[in-house]
């Protein structure tokens, strides 16, 4: 197939030109089902705008460069095509610009190309297709709650000391250049005995800056001569000093070396931050035995107290405690740890602030505390919820996690170092801000936005929440994070709504049960991720849920909701589970309710049924929806309870509750029930159980000359107990995936995956035959994604060009063959620059090919005609399908009936930044009359 090229849809090409061009030349081939045009006009198939196929040292990229530089961010950049991934891109250097190995592209079809970060499109500006006619009202706050009984955010009673450490630098696996060992400590000053210690890693930033030059920042490590890394880890110095203050030794830990390496590494960079804070932890741990060896800075405090350790992540930070977590607790597979030595520290619980999990795999039995910034312009949406959803189930359920959903808070105002006016380097508002479509809510100046130092005050009030609960066990804390409705003073004036799991919730209404789906009259189990009507929200509901952020399958199994939809009220929807529950012990049944964003009086009467058919209502619950919009996450469920006295009173046998209705009030509506659970006030101890731990590696093979050969995914499961996981395995034709569960550990056949390669000496991609993990019930789960990559081993086909009508009376065509030394598995691409005719010969015209062609070209046909060297779009790519083995390049001329002399064309073989390959080529149209 032949088209012209359009600014954005550009191929390499490395070609020889029979006769001309050097030997051994090569075609670079281009991805599957890259959409093409004939010579009639479809603009519809071109690549979109911004988009092309680039060439570097011989091998394809898919590219997409941004209008603007694109802030070095957590949320991961994906690449996807009619809704599904692609693959994830590496930013260059440029900041505007990423870049995906063809070979690595899992898609079978690249129709519909996007770029999402978080389910944010970056290929779209702000507001794209929203009304501009007039600006929405401002969403209404909620109301503020009551006060609690303590303020974590109230300064202690010591004063405080600060001071950094730098150690040698240390290397981690698939990192090439060492990471830093740098630290900030704050410690309290003449605290008694041992303390308590917190660690801070801070996320994913740009880690390089030239000072005084504001546009001059990088991702680069290590940084270039001339420019300073960008202290990210100062930017918690607030928090710091405040749980200083509180007796607390602080440290916050640079890990610039991992940002500017983990681009293409396949967890994100999880692993490495993990081993880079239990190399931290290790030290401090060394530092307590022996308080001499330690650094000065270290000394001036009080010593850390290892067996009482709060962990605190910023973005892929979050990410990161969560995996340090997980390792200290189960090893980690030892090639991709960086710290071999034996925990010698208890964690006690982490806080993880606008947190990534591209994994899903939080743990379980450790409390977490998880902020939700309600104006998230990075990791937007909102996937920390996972750290609380993803837990039911999965263990023992008695560790509390909390979400946290500070409303008017953006992405990076929680470090004072990514926030403009307080930063060293340059910093900017992440929120995705477009000046013609504001965004009522979150838009700069907004009345919902908190101010830089609001949104700091907020964070660091419920960090100390955090430190005082699940570190220092003071259980009156718990009323501010766990849903019961109260507020902490010192956040003012913030409006924060919290819920959570575990910690003395018990047997309750999960849809997504292990032990087995609830049966749902009179509204319907909907899927949390999933295409087409199974979707807990459809396309029509403006904005997204953080219960709902996406992993990597584009159907998620075992993850619903209940969703309710009603026309008029009394409209009941009954949940029966597998079995009865029992409420026995409890005080209340506490639901988690979604409803619209912006809607207000959602009520709800609330019945249960016990097994012998004993009915009672247990009270009304009403809820309004958080303020939102379409650019924001806010379809988020609030907590709600009803106590259960008049379940008592009507003698019903809580101990065998068979069903849950909700029976909605209101005139109509909708709602999302996450779950339901006996609660009573408390919070338990947590202890961690033994549970298996899956990781899943990759298998990197020669796909050979003939035959098949079968190769197994490496999957290594750990740990002395049994559990279940989630096993997809994806098709690498189609992208689509394939779900079952699977026991793994002791006693069970485990995740046997076997793929199959065909050998053959045609050029073609790698294959990448991937498998994805999540955990279900008595596991944790490591590394979620591996498989077997098959690769290519068979060189590139040489491409030659040649005339077959190079000179012709006009109406006729010009053509030339574009010929492949040999089949392909894959299309190969050439690409050809139309050129200025040398020494004032006439050249052919716009005027002179057919129109139609020409529309190729040109937005519109010039009036009068221009020289084809001098089009807009000069550059014409031709397609050689796979399987053949040559394709004609035409030029159609028309006839006329000008007398004039012969005219000629030029074209001049490119690589993809326009440099030429070979001797140009000509063509010659000669007068017909």
């Amino acid at each position: 197939m032949i088209r012209g090229r359009r600014a954005w849809a550009t191929a390499i090409a490395v070609l020889t030109v029979a006769g001309v061009a050097p030997t051994g030349a090569y075609a670079t081939p281009a991805p599957p089902e890259i959409p093409t045009a004939t010579a009639t006009r479809d603009t519809g198939n071109a690549l979109p705008p911004g988009w092309r196929i680039a060439g570097e040292k011989g091998r394809n990229h898919l590219e997409w460069r941004a209008p603007q530089p694109v802030p070095v961010g957590d949320a991961r950049v994906e690449f996807r095509a009619n809704g599904e991934l692609v693959g994830v891109p590496e930013q260059q250097d440029d900041g505007r610009t990423f870049r995906l190995p063809m070979d690595e592209v899992r898609a079978a079809d690249l129709g519909d190309l996007e770029v999402e970060a978080a389910g944010r499109r970056l290929d779209e500006a702000p507001g794209a297709g929203a009304s501009r006619r007039a600006e929405p009202p401002a969403p209404k706050l909620p109301p503020k709650l009551p006060a609690g009984t303590v303020d974590p955010g109230k300064s202690g009673t010591y004063a405080t000391t600060t001071g950094e450490y730098s150690l040698a630098s240390v290397k981690l696996p698939g990192l090439p250049a060492p990471v830093e060992m740098r630290g900030v400590v704050v410690a309290p000053k003449k605290a008694p005995g041992k303390r308590p210690l917190a660690l801070f890693l801070h996320g994913r930033h740009s880690t390089c800056y030239v000072p005084g030059r504001t546009e001059d920042v990088s991702g680069d490590w290590p940084c270039a001569k001339g420019s300073k890394p960008i202290p990210s880890h100062r930017g918690y110095l607030r928090d710091q000093k405040l749980l200083a203050s509180q007796g607390y030794v602080t440290v916050s830990i640079s890990a610039n070396g991992i940002n500017g390496q983990d681009g293409d590494v396949e967890d994100g960079g999880a692993q490495a931050r993990s081993s880079l804070i239990r190399n931290h932890l290790g030290r401090w741990a060394d530092w307590a035995a022996k308080p001499a060896s330690a650094p000065a800075t270290v000394r001036k405090g009080p010593k850390a107290d290892l067996s009482r350790v709060l962990l605190v992540g910023h973005s892929r930070g979050g990410e990161g405690v969560n995996r340090a977590v997980m390792d200290s607790l189960y090893k980690p597979p030892a090639a991709e740890d960086g710290y071999r030595s034996k925990a010698r520290w208890n964690i006690r619980g982490t806080v993880h602030i606008g947190p990534t999990l591209f994994g899903q795999n939080p743990v379980p039995d450790v409390p977490s505390l998880t902020i939700l910034p309600g104006c998230d312009g990075d990791v937007s949406d909102l996937q920390g919820q996972v750290f609380t959803d993803g837990t039911r189930g999965v263990s023992q359920g008695k560790a509390l996690h909390s979400s946290v959903y500070m409303v008017g808070a953006n992405h990076n105002y929680f470090n004072t170092e990514w926030t403009p006016g307080q930063a060293q380097a340059p910093a900017d508002d992440d929120f995705w801000h477009d000046p013609e479509a504001r965004d009522p809510l979150c838009s700069p100046g907004a009345a919902g936005r908190l101010t830089a130092d609001q949104q700091h005050k907020v964070g660091a009030t419920y960090i100390a929440a955090a430190a005082r609960l699940f570190v220092g066990g003071d259980d009156r804390v718990r009323q501010l994070v766990d849903g019961t409705g109260r507020r902490a003073p010192s956040a003012d004036p913030a409006r924060v709504l919290t819920h959570a799991v575990g910690g003395n919730r018990s047997a309750g209404f999960l849809p997504d049960d292990p032990q087995g789906p609830l049966k749902v009259t009179g509204a319907r189990l909907c899927d949390a991720v999933a295409p087409g009507r199974s979707a807990c929200l459809g396309e029509k509901d403006p904005g997204s849920s953080p219960h709902f952020a996406r992993w990597r399958p584009e159907h998620e199994a075992g993850r619903q909701a209940v969703a309710l939809d009603w026309k008029k009220p009394g409209t009941a929807a009954r949940l029966t589970p597998k079995k009865p529950v029992s409420l026995k012990g409890a005080h209340s049944l506490a639901l988690r309710v979604a409803v619209p964003p912006n809607t207000s009086g959602t009520r709800f009467d609330v019945h249960v049924k016990d097994a012998k058919g004993k009915r009672a209502k247990l009270g009304s619950v009403k809820i309004d929806g958080l303020p939102g919009t379409d650019r924001t996450a806010s379809y988020w469920a609030q907590e709600v309870r009803v106590p259960l006295t008049a379940a008592t009173r009507a003698k019903l046998n809580l101990g065998t509750i068979a069903s849950l209705e909700l029976t909605p009030k209101s005139s109509s509506g909708k709602a999302w029930l996450m779950d339901a659970w006996s609660w009573k006030p408390g919070t338990p101890a947590a202890k961690a159980a033994p549970l298996a731990r899956v990781d899943i590696g990759r298998l990197t093979v020669k796909e050979g000359d003939s035959g098949f050969r079968t190769y197994q995914v490496p999957v290594r499961t750990t740990g002395k107990n049994a559990g279940a996981v989630r096993l997809y395995v994806v098709d690498p034709e189609t992208g689509e995936s394939a779900g079952r569960l699977v026991k793994v550990g002791p006693g069970t056949a485990g995740i046997k995956v076997t793929v199959k390669v065909e050998g053959n000496k045609r050029y073609g991609w790698d294959k990448p035959h991937d498998i994805l993990v999540k955990a279900v019930r008595g596991t944790v789960v490591g590394a979620d994604a591996g498989g077997v990559t098959a690769e290519n081993d068979d060189p590139m086909p040489k491409v030659t060009v040649e005339p077959v009508a190079a000179d012709v009376s006009e109406g006729a065509p010009l053509t030339w063959r574009v010929s492949l030394s040999e089949q392909a598995d894959t299309e190969i691409w050439t690409l050809a620059q139309l050129v200025p005719v040398p020494d004032g010969r006439p050249e052919l015209s716009t005027a002179d090919v057919d129109q139609e062609w020409l529309s190729q070209l040109v937005e519109e046909a010039p009036n009068p005609a221009i020289p084809l060297s001098k089009v807009e779009y000069g550059t014409l790519w031709t397609s050689v399908p796979a399987g053949n083995t040559s394709l004609d390049l035409t030029v159609p001329t028309v006839r006329d009936q000008v007398k004039e002399p012969a005219e000629h064309v030029r074209f001049q073989l490119t690589d993809d930044g326009g440099e030429p390959l070979a001797q140009p080529f000509e063509g010659t149209v000669r007068d017909a009359s």
